[in-house]
């Protein structure tokens, strides 16, 4: 492992490999046929990972769009000078057209009053705000129904001040082997779609394939398609594991603060539900807690990284730190552990030496998923970009 400076006011951080993340965007953007766009979902401050200097890294590997969550999102990466198309993957609410408006964001649009609010704050500014027009074809999220959505389009399509840039529906499962509610969804998508073609009316860019379904559906491509977590080098789900080998993005490290020797039956952290059951075990505290995205579920149910070697985290997990055991005396004949200290580099996520822990391993003992753990990191430790 190369050891990265830390930051100077605190020992915990996030390490976000560009590299890697280029090298993920790129592998994505040849499974693509040419001509088919790639649109980089860079929402929930790119999960975690830092919006801004990824999305600028995507874009030099071949990004054509990008999409986020939120307005606020979206008028981030402007402000940061990101002049691809971004999409909003949602319908807004009213109050936001101005918005939209001034930093040429394309929100999705399933409702007539949103869409015709939008048209008359673009003409009002002498411009045309694109939208693009969400099918819920089955997940029952957002979107408009495919019965209503030829209507919907009649309805607005008389505004100077809109354009259709695009048409999109979302998968709920994708990454299901013949899947019977993924086909359903995928029929009504394409007869929606050729519904609004029958009329004389342009679809824009047509799109559906999230990450899995970039992956295992390349019939599904379309105009265009939305890739997100594999991105971070994080696989959608174990279909998808073997369909492209990606690279993990995100490592999260911090350093020890303090070390004891405490007596044994000695009871550690709040509600001391780990007590020292023998001599010579060490007692370590780390500067990261749940309110960093370590969630308190792992309360001694979770191994950290310490020289190469898996260590057991100890006690509930703080707000703020958490404590590992480390038995030196274990394995003393053949290999002898040693001791841990004051400014060793503890790894939460990541490689040390020929260990790793993946979010996948921190996820599967949440009883969560690796993109829930990922965001959680995201939110409060600074980020080192190498």
């Amino acid at each position: 492992m190369v050891v990265i400076a830390s930051p100077d006011d605190r020992w915990s951080w996030i390490e976000i490999d560009l590299s890697a993340l280029r090298r993920n965007t790129t592998a994505f953007k040849r499974r693509l046929e040419r001509g088919v766009q790639m649109m980089c979902v860079v929402k929930a401050d790119a999960y975690g990972h830092g919006a801004v200097r990824c999305a600028n890294a995507m874009h030099a590997a071949g990004a054509d769009q990008f999409a986020v969550a939120t307005v606020r999102e979206g008028v981030e990466l402007r402000r940061a000078g990101i002049e691809l198309p971004i999409l909003i993957l949602s319908q807004p609410p009213v109050e936001s057209v101005q918005t939209l408006v001034e930093h040429d964001l394309m929100p999705c649009v399933f409702e007539a009053d949103f869409a015709l609010a939008l048209g008359e704050a673009a003409a009002a500014a002498g411009t045309v705000a694109k939208y693009h027009l969400i099918v819920d074809s089955g997940m029952t999220r957002i979107g408009v129904l495919p019965a209503d959505a030829l209507e919907l389009r009649r309805a607005i399509d008389f505004h100077r001040g809109l354009e259709c840039a695009g048409t999109l529906t979302h998968f709920a499962t994708a990454d299901v082997p013949d899947d019977r509610d993924f086909a359903l969804q995928l029929n009504r998508f394409h007869s929606t779609c050729q519904a609004i073609r029958d009329a004389g009316l342009d679809c824009g860019l047509v799109h559906c394939d999230n990450t899995p379904g970039t992956l295992l559906h390349p019939e599904c491509h379309f105009d265009m398609c939305r890739v997100g977590i594999g991105l971070y080098g994080l696989d959608a789900a174990e279909t998808t594991r073997s369909a492209l080998a990606l690279e993990p993005v995100m490592s999260v490290r911090s350093r020890v603060t303090r070390v004891v020797y405490p007596e044994v039956g000695a009871g550690v952290g709040y509600g001391m539900t780990y007590r020292v059951p023998k001599r010579n075990i060490q007692v370590a505290t780390v500067p990261i807690g749940y309110a960093d995205g370590l969630s308190r579920t792992l309360s001694n149910n979770m191994d950290v990284l310490v020289g190469g070697r898996r260590q057991p985290q100890v006690g509930n997990i703080c707000m703020d730190q958490f404590m590992f055991a480390v038995d030196v005396n274990a394995n003393r004949t053949c290999c002898p552990v040693p001791e841990v200290h004051v400014g060793d580099v503890v790894t939460l996520i990541g490689a040390d030496d020929n260990e790793q822990i993946s979010a996948d391993e921190m996820a599967r003992l949440r009883g969560t998923i690796n993109y829930e753990v990922v965001c959680n990191f995201g939110q409060r430790l600074e980020k080192i970009y190498v």
